[in-house]
């Protein structure tokens, strides 16, 4: 699974944590440059959008979700911490093992 995240400076132990979610960090982009405020022309093939709240705007936050929304695009708002995101990851049903994916025999997780 890929992740799109929007927030954050430097992300820390967080692609780890994504890892053990099964998840890889597709793209990171800090929400503090001006580009990165408007509205994106997509999430390119993003499986999940991170958006991590106490790093942005409520206009990047708005923007980034009605994308997901229109791509239908599952999407968490949390902050940036390892805690939240685990919590966060848990509440929408992200499996942690590999081995109990039921996709695991044609390794097309989505």
């Amino acid at each position: 699974m890929n992740a799109y995240l929007v927030g954050a400076d430097v992300l820390g132990n967080i692609p780890q944590v994504l890892a053990e979610h099964g998840i890889k960090v597709q793209k990171h982009v800090s929400g503090r440059n001006v580009a990165h405020q408007r509205k994106p022309p997509s999430l390119n093939g993003a499986d999940l959008l991170i958006l991590f709240t106490d790093f942005l705007s409520h206009n990047v936050m708005k923007a980034y979700r009605e994308l997901a929304n229109e791509e239908k695009v599952r999407f968490v708002a949390c902050r940036r911490s390892v805690c939240a995101l685990s919590q966060s990851l848990e509440k929408i049903g992200e499996v942690r093992d590999c081995t109990q994916c039921p996709n695991q025999k044609t390794k097309k997780c989505r």
